[in-house]
């Protein structure tokens, strides 16, 4: 009819068809709450636990001669690994000190944060669980199940302190400028990450075992029941969290 706009631009409650059509096709789908909070947590709690198995794996089994050399390797490439099969699912942190400082830096919703450090914690007593199960008995019982035993009297503890918060920070700045912040984050971020961990343990493994991780301490620990100085591997790290947050900030 002679005057009658065309169908797609007719009024409709204020908005023509054309737009509805257009706002209906361009909407993005929200995601499932599933997706968006149990999806991540459930993989912290497996990477946690497969990251913490493989480590305290290679430190009770590790061979006569070949130091630190073995455990360095096994949890750098380990870490490098599941960070990169896991990463785009929770962000590949499987690690409380981590997730500290990716809260901090405005890379994890805060709501997100201590259900991130329940399934890490939970995850490091899978993987600290279950290297006890598949290990020998007695290797186990010399490795101490893979807990930290290098801090044997208090005159070591300023040392080892200093050591895992300098440690951590390099990590934590591995992970949060690496795969984190846009302006830095680059692809290989995932094996970078893992040979900091490699590097870390190979130079100051000896001072304090180069933990860097509270969810590593903590499986070994209560699986081995073995708590001699464990606050130091809380409180270095997460120092350190701190220190590195403020100053990407």
């Amino acid at each position: 009819m002679a005057g009658t706009p065309p169908m797609s631009d007719l009024e409709f409650g204020g908005m023509s068809i054309k737009e509805v059509e257009m706002d209906g096709k361009y909407k993005p789908p929200q995601p499932h709450w599933y997706e968006l909070y149990a999806q991540p947590c459930v993989a912290e709690l497996l990477g946690s636990a497969l990251f913490i198995f493989i480590g305290c794996a290679s430190v009770i089994e590790n061979v006569d001669g070949t130091g630190r050399l073995q455990p360095a390797l096994a949890h750098g490439l380990a870490l490098g690994l599941i960070i990169a099969i896991l990463g785009n699912i929770s962000g590949g942190h499987f690690n409380p000190a981590v997730s500290l400082a990716a809260w901090l830096i405005g890379g994890l919703n805060i709501m997100l944060l201590i259900p991130y450090w329940l399934s890490q914690l939970c995850g490091g007593l899978i993987g600290a669980g279950l290297a006890k199960v598949m290990t020998a008995n007695d290797r186990y019982i010399n490795a101490t199940g893979a807990a930290f035993t290098s801090i044997t009297d208090d005159g070591q503890i300023p040392s080892a302190l200093v050591g895992e918060i300098v440690m951590t920070m390099f990590l934590v700045l591995a992970v949060c400028m690496g795969a984190i912040n846009e302006k830095t984050s680059s692809p290989l971020a995932p094996f970078c990450i893992g040979f900091t961990v490699t590097a870390d343990i190979l130079a100051g493994g000896a001072i304090s075992g180069a933990c860097m991780n509270p969810a590593r301490a903590f499986g070994p620990a209560l699986v081995a029941n073995y708590w001699d100085y464990h606050w130091v591997y809380w409180v270095g790290p997460m120092v350190a969290s701190l220190l590195a947050g403020a100053l990407i900030r």
